[in-house]
């Protein structure tokens, strides 16, 4: 039985996982889980899942979910209850765990990250920023622990699978999928005046508020671009994106001899999320077969680069390096943040993002504190830009 810990259980990720383990029983444990503020679907796993450590956010959450269980006469044990960053190192360093599930959104995740990494404890990794903003970090302190770094976002497990027995091969090119997101094909004069629920709305996927306005922007492929280039040890410009609008094709790799190999399937995380968590046996999952008879034609289109500026954006911020990644993902947080509620419209996520990696001190080899100095001084500069 595999003992796994969850960063986020709350959330897409995270309670995709949860789902995942439930429909596999005896195959796994859950030792420990986190959350932000749903103090209240926090209690609900708990009751299911009988974690024997949990973590919110917030100090004075922290004594209501103890309020919630106590009172609880079903709970026979219940478990540390943990707050703030103290509390996910302690979720991500939890003794018996094995796994560690990080499906936080935000650099939050990177600290606990490296602290799992040092307990010896394999990484499934759905947190983009971790290896955005501190993959120099993450990648040579895993390999010097021998530890596993198995990714969860569809496209990066896609890959990751079309290398397994490869590793003597070369590779010429990565294929990184993309489905265009809600506003493909539009101009960016057509895209002035969209708003959020317009953004909300993606062809394919079922996922968060914030990595769905990202999917919308293409902000999301360019972070990925990047995830890609330290998971993989691909150079970016090894790293091609293609519009796939179907997401069946879920991406590829393209070896010296021009053979293309990649994965396909229903657009599905518990896919991905199940192949981490059994990794390196694959277990059946009845309701993700893919009929190719009923699929139709599959599609690919170059990206419009013009309107969507998230993707150059990205691989101008891996080309400079250094710091440039981080200051690109924290504008981009706040930005969409502030996008969601209102205050900007979309295509100013673009112009603010620009903005910080233009104002932000440059840091050729940032350590850990440098990366989160880093984030700071871009949250002030979207400040100053949104007092303008």
């Amino acid at each position: 039985m595999k003992k796994v810990a969850i960063l986020g259980s709350t959330g897409s990720i995270g309670t995709q996982t949860l789902e995942v383990i439930a429909a596999n029983p005896g195959d796994f444990e859950v030792t420990a889980l986190s959350c932000g503020s749903n103090i209240e679907q926090m209690a609900r796993q708990v009751r299911c899942f009988h974690p024997k450590l949990v973590s919110v956010a917030k100090k004075e959450d922290a004594g209501k979910l103890r309020d919630m269980l106590s009172s609880d006469p079903d709970e026979e044990r219940l478990p540390e209850i943990h707050c703030g960053i103290e509390g996910l190192c302690a979720v991500a360093t939890e003794p018996s765990a094995q796994i560690l599930v990080t499906a936080v959104v935000g650099m939050i995740g990177i600290r606990p990250t490296i602290e799992a990494i040092r307990a010896g404890k394999d990484i499934a990794l759905a947190n983009k920023e971790t290896l955005v903003c501190a993959g120099h970090i993450i990648m040579p302190l895993a390999k010097d622990r021998g530890i596993s770094i198995l990714p969860v976002d569809s496209e990066h497990s896609a890959i990751f699978q079309s290398l397994q027995g490869n590793g003597m091969n070369r590779i010429k090119k990565i294929l990184l999928t993309c489905s265009g997101g809600p506003f493909r094909g539009r101009k960016r004069r057509e895209m002035e005046e969209v708003g959020v629920q317009d953004a909300l709305k993606h062809p394919n996927w079922s996922m968060g508020r914030k990595i769905t306005i990202d999917s919308a922007s293409l902000v999301n492929k360019g972070l990925e671009v990047m995830e890609a280039k330290w998971l993989f040890g691909v150079d970016t410009d090894h790293i091609q994106v293609l519009i796939h609008p179907q997401s069946i094709l879920h991406s590829a790799v393209e070896y010296e001899d021009g053979a293309v190999i990649g994965q396909m399937g229903l657009p599905d995380m518990k896919l991905p999320i199940q192949y981490a968590l059994y990794y390196p046996r694959r277990r059946s999952m009845q309701e993700n077969e893919l009929d190719l008879f009923s699929a139709g034609a599959l599609t690919f289109e170059r990206p419009d680069t013009k309107t969507f500026l998230g993707l150059p954006l990205a691989y101008e911020a891996m080309r400079r390096g250094g710091n440039v990644p981080t200051i690109l993902n924290a504008a981009n947080e706040r930005a969409v943040a502030s996008f969601l509620r209102g205050e900007i419209k979309f295509l100013d996520i673009y112009k603010l993002i620009r903005a910080a990696m233009e104002q932000v001190d440059f840091i050729a080899d940032p350590g850990l504190e440098d990366v989160l100095a880093t984030e700071q001084a871009a949250y002030r500069v979207i400040a100053r830009m949104m007092d303008k």
